[in-house]
């Protein structure tokens, strides 16, 4: 089973509607099954604040996608932890940029992460067994992703989310 970290570097965030398109860029990622059968299971969300501005409130949510990326992507790092590690045949899909925009469901948010960006710092981790699930490639268990939700002054920051193929 290989563990990944998949990175993102000062991404100033645009707050987004639920079921709305997201706009290349502007959000830090989103978080794809690489097959049909391939099951990802997420243990940590870290996001560290970068904004100029000292009144910076960030609503963040961590959601399934009611519309997942498709074609045209790109964006983002993602690297093995563990050196001694061989990569599936097939890896997960991630980014910030596609042809295909992904659309945050309305219905199936998973985490709420609010915090101050300007030098703020936001920390998650799951317990032993309670890890946050991606199975597949389709919508809506088969992605999720990271966006600023309306109702704050999102800014910049970086991050990684910290995930492992099953």
């Amino acid at each position: 089973m290989a563990r990944y970290s998949l990175s993102w570097t000062s991404v100033t965030p645009t707050a987004v509607a639920d079921t709305t398109n997201f706009a290349d860029g502007a959000y830090p990622t989103f978080l794809q099954g690489g097959s049909a059968t391939m099951q990802l299971a997420i243990s940590e969300l870290f996001m560290g604040g970068e904004a100029s501005s000292t009144s910076s409130p960030t609503v963040m949510v961590l959601a399934r996608d009611s519309t997942v990326a498709a074609t045209g992507i790109s964006g983002n790092r993602n690297a093995l932890l563990d050196a001694g590690s061989t990569a599936p045949g097939t890896v997960a899909v991630f980014g910030n940029t596609s042809t295909t925009k992904p659309q945050r469901s309305s219905t199936l948010h998973l985490l709420k992460l609010s915090f101050n960006a300007y030098g703020g710092l936001v920390r998650w981790q799951a317990r032993h067994g309670e890890e946050i699930t991606v199975v597949g490639a389709s919508a809506s268990l088969g992605e999720v992703s990271l966006s600023a939700f309306t109702g704050g002054t999102p800014g910049a920051q970086s991050g990684h989310i910290l995930y492992e193929v099953r």
